[in-house]
């Protein structure tokens, strides 16, 4: 499920404020700065910290290399 572009021009983590990518094959919206893995439910972002997984680092990994091979870019700029 895709998200709205003005949206996605707007989302960033709850946390640290700072711009996500998102994987919309995965319906994950991700902050590499802190490993944490926002769920998409339904086309709609959950937000909340306590719900975010942290990814260990093979993961992120995973994560940072698809997001640039597919060419992935932040939400925005810092």
């Amino acid at each position: 499920m895709t998200l709205d572009p003005r949206l996605l021009e707007i989302l960033a983590c709850p946390e640290d404020k700072g711009p996500l990518l998102w994987f919309e094959g995965e319906n994950i919206l991700y902050n590499p700065r802190l490993k944490r893995r926002y769920e998409v439910n339904d086309g709609i972002p959950v937000m909340l910290i306590d719900e975010a997984t942290t990814v260990d680092d093979a993961e992120h990994e995973r994560l940072v290399a698809l997001a640039e091979a597919e060419g992935i870019e932040p939400t925005f700029e810092d």
